[in-house]
């Protein structure tokens, strides 16, 4: 016969139950505040402003870009502190586009990322990490965040990677007027310089000499900047005339 669970004692679980979920999302809350970013080709995946902390990451048996004597062995690997492995982990469990993320732990000196959503490096390919538009030199389960970071994951066809897009736009305009935007690339050591011919959402031209273009918008739109093979750049949300993006 079931056995069956007083009251009170029943009650207590449930009481535990919500502490722990509200301690974890009071830790998350807490979480250092980082933008992160993930592309592959020109397929941007992810452009979202997060807070992370101490992470479960789940591995894969199906992460196999290393070898299939490298695959993953299922389990959840809890990294802790903030960092870009974590933040990527955190954001798959709720964009679409970042799942499945196949992780491995076959390694010591780390975990090695190989799939993000449908994207796996093919041939001399990985997933670079850029930190503050710089190149890392560590595996996104070693570095710490600063608060604020701004985080890359590119899909790379090879070494070095192609110069990444930044674009600088206000955040707030008035319906109908003309304002100005501009584009930098910077390359894999973080040095920046201006992007001639760069094509900038709702610009009716290319960026000059000095990456400048000029926008006139009419309802709240999110801009962004694309130059050939160079990476797209970070998506600014325009409000305009008090309306903004949504999402």
């Amino acid at each position: 016969m079931p056995r069956l669970i007083p009251f009170r004692p029943a009650a207590a679980c449930s009481l535990a139950f919500i502490l722990v979920l509200c301690s974890a999302a009071l830790a998350v809350a807490k979480g250092t505040p980082a933008q992160l970013r993930v592309v592959a080709g020109q397929k941007v995946l992810a452009d979202q402003a997060l807070r992370t902390g101490t992470t479960a990451v789940p591995t894969s048996r199906r992460a196999a870009c290393f070898g299939r004597e490298s695959v993953g062995s299922g389990k959840n690997v809890r990294i802790a502190g903030a960092t870009p492995l974590g933040l990527l982990a955190q954001a798959a469990r709720s964009n679409r586009a970042l799942r499945p993320l196949l992780v491995t732990d076959a390694f010591s000196f780390g975990l090695g990322l190989c799939s993000i959503g449908d994207y796996e490096p093919k041939g001399e390919g990985f997933w670079q990490l850029r930190i503050g538009h710089e190149a890392s030199t560590l595996g996104g389960d070693a570095v710490k965040l600063k608060p604020r970071d701004e985080v890359l994951w590119y899909l790379t066809a090879g070494f070095p990677g192609p110069e990444e897009l930044s674009l600088r736009a206000p955040r707030r305009v008035k319906p109908g007027a003309r304002f100005r935007v501009r584009v930098l690339a910077y390359s894999e050591k973080g040095k920046a310089k201006p992007v001639a011919g760069a094509k900038v959402s709702g610009a009716k031209g290319r960026t000059d000499a000095k990456g400048y273009a000029a926008v006139t918008l009419r309802r709240p739109v999110r801009l962004i900047a694309r130059d050939g093979e160079s990476i797209p750049s970070n998506r600014v949300p325009v409000c305009v005339g008090g309306k903004c993006p949504k999402g």
